[in-house]
């Protein structure tokens, strides 16, 4: 039990009703979540605001609130905190509340459109196999000194964020890796959080139905590196014409990494197959299991880390050279028939074309590549049609099916992505609203040596269909789909 006072250190206070010096045993934003003795913070949210559920929050035990506005009827013996902004001081209050966990361990920030999962999954991976105890706030799951917990956002609240981290140190944890995504860090649930180091993956075509528009979404992503301390690195892709522009403004030390381009960690890509890399990184060479020049870029992240951290950098490549690829992340099953199944979690034309170019690089050319994608409802819907163009383009048969239609008509979703086909393309398209049929397609049109991608959802094990939640496992479905051709 903590003194409401004692938790509101660094919060920009506009105005008291009430003592601060109340005891606290619990802090929400969600009315539903109040106990006896809760701090509730009332948010405005995108659907929601907290503040229409101040009244529901007492009710249910809450002695105090944070709110932007005081209710107009104030009740005897709740303390009301006015601030001017209830996102930022909910990060500071929940980062108070849990000891400020983030300064007592190394916490390293990954952002970007593409390739935030793989990142930090395999620098956990990384870190782990070396000795050290570890933890993981990813897309995936979220991961304590080997404990699995289930992840339900990129970036989660900042109570959730806390609570992990005061569990990773209470369990000795060294060393974190966490995704940040640009909606968290625009609602503030990385504010309050002391990082060690940010690394900047990419930016590319996403998210543009939250932010509105590209300049938007990159300056959201610039934001967590304009607020490192002097402390920390900046790890930036240099080949990303955005990667110098993160750098701009930032307090940390600046490091660069490419494969095009003069940087502080520079790869070469010596020989690309389906078995995996060889890559020459700072004039060492290391052979990976993982594939593609995407891959790369990942892996010089990974060994540049790494290596700020303090890790003795042949240990470093030797640990590099032992990572297997991420759940859903190029992840591939081959049938007896020499059929190749890819499962990725492609879902931005980005990092769709940079599959199918892996893809095309790699094969002989005298297979198909047959690609099955779809785009998710209720979000970016100008994507669709590029994600439409390259696919047709860069494949040898497309299916395009539902991906998670939510709210939205699948077939009219399917008919936005059919729009970026060009009229010499459309020939090799064909539609299936039933994604698991649209797989079983798939299998039925291969043949052997062809290469089946199924792109979109990745590591994600349900397909939401209005307001229904159903399980659905690509890798599964295709697995067994793949097995039964070979009976």
């Amino acid at each position: 039990m903590k003194k409401l006072k004692d938790i509101l250190f660094k919060i920009a206070i506009e105005a008291v009703n009430g003592t601060t010096d109340v005891k606290i045993n619990n802090i929400a934003f969600d009315s539903r979540k109040v106990e006896e003795r809760t701090l509730f913070i009332a948010q405005k949210g995108l659907l929601f605001d907290g503040h229409n559920f101040i009244d529901n929050a007492i009710e249910n035990g809450g002695v105090a609130i944070i709110c932007e506005v005081f209710p107009k009827v104030l009740q005897k013996n709740i303390a009301y905190i006015q601030v001017k902004n209830s996102d930022e001081a909910l990060a500071e209050i929940a980062s108070n509340y849990y000891d400020n966990p983030s300064g007592k361990l190394k916490l390293i920030g990954v952002t970007g459109t593409n390739g935030k999962t793989t990142i930090a999954t395999l620098l956990y991976k990384l870190f782990k196999d070396a000795g050290f105890k570890s933890g993981l706030l990813s897309t995936i799951k979220i991961m304590v000194d080997g404990e699995e917990f289930k992840a339900t956002h990129t970036t989660p609240d900042s109570i959730t964020i806390n609570q992990y981290l005061h569990k990773m140190v209470n369990q000795g944890v060294s060393y974190c890796f966490m995704e940040v995504s640009s909606h968290g860090i625009h609602q503030k649930r990385t504010s309050g959080l002391e990082f060690d180091g940010g690394v900047f993956t990419n930016l590319t075509h996403d998210h543009l139905d939250y932010h509105n528009s590209f300049a938007t979404y990159r300056d959201v992503k610039k934001n967590f590196f304009d607020h490192l301390p002097k402390s920390a690195f900046a790890l930036v892709n240099i080949d990303d014409k955005n990667g110098e522009f993160m750098l701009q403004n930032t307090n940390a030390q600046k490091y660069t990494y490419a494969l095009k381009t003069v940087a502080d960690y520079k790869g070469r890509i010596i020989e690309n197959q389906f078995d995996g890399l060889l890559l020459n990184i700072n004039d060492q060479e290391v052979y990976t299991k993982l594939i593609g020049n995407f891959n790369a870029y990942n892996l010089l992240a990974i060994y540049a880390t790494a290596d700020l951290l303090g890790m003795e950098k042949l240990e470093a490549l030797r640990l590099i050279s032992m990572l297997k690829t991420v759940d859903g992340r190029f992840q591939y099953a081959i049938s007896k028939s020499d059929i190749t199944a890819i499962i990725d979690y492609a879902h931005t034309p980005d990092a769709l074309k940079n599959v199918l170019e892996t893809i095309n690089s790699i094969r002989s050319q005298n297979e198909q590549v047959i690609t099955v994608v779809g785009c998710g409802g209720d979000r970016d819907k100008d994507k669709r049609p590029k994600m439409g163009n390259i696919a047709s383009t860069l494949s040898n048969q497309v299916i395009f099916t539902s991906d998670n239609p939510r709210s939205e008509d699948p077939d009219t979703i399917i008919r936005d992505i059919e729009a970026g086909v060009l009229t010499e393309n459309f020939r090799k398209t064909i539609s299936i609203t039933d994604r698991k049929q649209a797989i079983k397609t798939a299998c039925k049109i291969a043949v052997k040596g062809d290469i089946i991608l199924i792109a979109g959802k990745g590591h994600e094990t349900y397909q939401i269909i209005g307001n229904i939640r159903s399980d659905f496992d690509d890798f599964k479905i295709v697995n067994e789909l793949l097995t039964e051709m070979n009976k």
